[in-house]
């Protein structure tokens, strides 16, 4: 059940940039009656065969917050990603706001804190980001209320930032032809993201519903928006009322078939530290390749 009752009478004006490599979808999120705004989930460029980075994609964001005279006030997670890296710092560097990011970050880097062989040097208390978000917290956006709802299942610390009549669901959801995301990484779990897509479903039918990411599927044009009552009765994986039960045997069957994402070492090893890259013992930036551990 939701604790607060969203209001459907604000809507927020929402523009998508999709990164065609990553197939993500990023938001800036603009409050209609002021000039403040959200970037949500964004993403930097990385040329793993040249270990080069680069900011194209954060780049356009930025050039659209400046022309259109926005104020960004936040940047914010749905949760640590493993098929991109987060452009946050670059972000913050250039127009300010603050990160944020759900609580239970802490479990996720706990948990790669050990596959990565972080040592003692990397904290694992989430202070690498400005703001930890509980279930049910609130946060401003100009004069727009974000609610923050916590939808574990496709990582723990995966939440879902309710705007208005505008939900961004991270990689809970997808379109109603792609279903749901995979729930086999490291404290994954695909009853409780049947559970966390459940509770998405109790919002009003008419809540828009944006996604992360979006693969075409059969070939169709990239998307990324829909509504509540279409997911409800659409989608291919819990639409009409599929039962939880059958929801886990479909899910687990299906990750067991899946390869793990392209950039996830390097998406993992950066987005625990909200967005900033590694160095080494010389200050320089530096990945590591753990073996066999994913």
């Amino acid at each position: 059940m939701l604790n607060f009752t969203p209001d459907m009478d604000i809507h927020p004006e929402v523009k998508a940039f999709f990164d065609a490599d990553t197939n993500t979808i990023s938001y800036v999120v603009k409050d209609p009656s002021s000039p403040a705004c959200a970037v949500i989930d964004s993403v930097i460029d990385i040329d793993m065969a040249a270990g080069r980075i680069t900011q194209v994609h954060a780049d356009e964001i930025i050039a659209y917050i400046r022309a259109q005279g926005l104020t960004l006030e936040w940047i914010i997670e749905t949760h640590v990603h493993a098929d991109h890296l987060s452009a946050a710092p670059y972000l913050q560097e250039q127009l300010g706001g603050k990160t944020g990011i759900s609580r239970q970050i802490m479990v996720v880097q706990d948990t790669f804190g050990k596959v990565f062989n972080e040592g003692t040097d990397f904290q694992r208390d989430g202070s690498q980001f400005d703001a930890l978000f509980d279930e049910g917290d609130t946060y401003q956006i100009g004069g727009m209320t974000a609610h923050v709802m916590a939808t574990p299942g496709h990582t723990p610390a995966c939440m879902t930032h309710i705007i208005g009549d505008a939900a961004f669901v991270g990689d809970t959801l997808f379109m109603p032809d792609g279903g749901s995301a995979r729930a086999d990484f490291p404290g994954g779990d695909a009853g409780i993201l049947y559970d966390s897509i459940q509770r998405l479903l109790t919002l009003p039918d008419a809540m828009r519903l944006f996604m992360c990411h979006d693969y075409g599927p059969g070939g169709r044009d990239i998307a990324w928006e829909t509504t509540v009552a279409d997911e409800r009765e659409n989608n291919i994986h819990v639409g009409g009322g599929t039962t939880r039960e059958d929801f886990v045997r479909m899910r687990t069957k299906r990750d067991a078939t899946l390869n793990m994402p392209k950039l996830i070492i390097p998406s993992l090893q950066v987005n625990m530290r909200a967005g900033h890259i590694p160095t080494d013992a010389e200050g320089d930036p530096t990945l590591k390749v753990p073996l066999n551990k994913l």
